[in-house]
């Protein structure tokens, strides 16, 4: 019994590590949708971030200018994802998709030319340059797994509870009666992108420089796209969205577990398929599962001002 309440404490303690970078990116994604941005983006962004905080955390010596570059990387192409879709009104998705396509390749070209490591950094194994663990009583684990679970009630609070929150939900659906209240919907779907922004850059420095020790090339292996399917899942609510991230790390965590293990009258499991599981879940829930998931009514629909 003692074995097996260990064995469910490390399984727990793996799904909340795992589940962090998809808390954050997920928050920073309900930032942007409940605007009426669509942002297929976050995968991107995250990578960037990911690159910059293990390169500069490995040329300064310091986590903390790593942290500061990935937020200021992943705040760059949240701007050009505003620029194009808010200010010159083009499609969300493709705007999305493009960012992705432009991390992948960036943080490969730059790894290789910076560092010659085939599109790695080098390893962080100096002191300072890893976030390591900080330890409260009765729990111990790294200050972003903190900074996640705080981010949950903060942003219900922002949405539900605030000025902001209010006008940002506005103009999700009508930004048309935001307007005409007197209100900026170009500044306030700004503010949403760059909102998103700010997490998808805590969540790869996350990536980077506290789960691993350094980046690696297409590190975040579709984490943006399973945070975004967790803000859908979730209905475009935080705690429900947290409760998906929750269940996505789950389900990570068990197939780090179960690599290698023989499982009565089935044997071992593919590795693959182990793999695939958090990917299947996503497809399964994306396709229908979870019930109706109604949209903010205003989501993908580029705004013109009236004149």
């Amino acid at each position: 019994m003692a074995d097996i309440g260990t064995l469910v404490l490390l399984t727990l303690a793996a799904t909340l590590r795992v589940a962090t970078p998809l808390i954050l990116c997920a928050m920073g994604g309900l930032f942007s949708e409940r605007s009426g941005i669509i942002d297929v983006g976050l995968e991107g962004k995250m990578l960037v971030a990911a690159f910059f905080a293990a390169a500069v955390s490995a040329v300064s010596g310091s986590a903390w200018a790593g942290v500061a570059a990935a937020i200021v990387a992943a705040e760059m192409l949240a701007l050009l994802h505003g620029f194009a879709c808010i200010t010159h009104r083009g499609n969300q998705v493709v705007s999305g998709v493009a960012i992705n396509i432009l991390a992948a390749g960036l943080t490969v070209v730059l790894g290789a030319a910076w560092f010659a490591r085939g599109g790695q950094t080098p390893a962080l194994e100096a002191a300072g340059q890893r976030l390591l663990p900080i330890f409260f009583p009765g729990a111990g684990d790294n200050i972003l797994v903190y900074a996640a679970l705080t981010s949950v009630p903060l942003t219900w609070w922002i949405v539900a509870r605030t000025r902001f929150g209010l006008r940002l939900r506005a103009v999700g659906e009508m930004p048309l009666a935001v307007e005409a209240a007197g209100i900026s919907v170009t500044w306030l779907r700004y503010r949403a992108v760059l909102l998103c922004g700010l997490f998808s850059g805590l969540a790869g420095a996350y990536l980077a420089i506290a789960q691993n020790a350094g980046f690696s090339r297409d590190m975040t292996a579709g984490q943006g796209f399973i945070a975004l399917a967790a803000v859908i899942f979730g209905k475009w609510r935080p705690f429900p969205a947290f409760g998906a991230c929750l269940m996505f790390g789950l389900l990570d965590a068990v197939a780090i577990r179960l690599q290698g293990v023989r499982l009565p009258g089935i044997g071992e499991v593919p590795v693959q398929l182990i793999q695939a599981l958090p990917y299947l879940l996503t497809i399964f829930l994306l396709a229908g599962f979870i019930g109706r998931a109604i949209a903010p009514k205003a989501i993908g629909v580029p705004y013109q001002k009236e004149h």
